[in-house]
């Protein structure tokens, strides 16, 4: 569910995976990069987004295998 948030609110998603201070410095970019580039830098977003969720998600996987 995260990832498809991930496509639609880059910077909600990214705060829903534990990095507020990232996703507020990421919200303050994705505003005016949408209304001046048209949505051509969304992707880049979409990406940081699916990558932090990933990295997050294999923290969780090797913290679990270790205790």
């Amino acid at each position: 569910m995260n990832y498809i948030l991930a496509i639609l609110l880059p910077p909600l998603s990214i705060l829903l995976t534990g990095r507020p201070f990232l996703a507020i410095v990421v919200f303050l970019i994705w505003i005016p990069a949408l209304i001046f580039s048209g949505g051509l830098t969304h992707p880049m977003f979409i990406l940081l987004a699916w990558f932090l969720i990933f990295h997050a998600r294999e923290d969780r996987r090797q913290h679990r295998d270790l205790s």
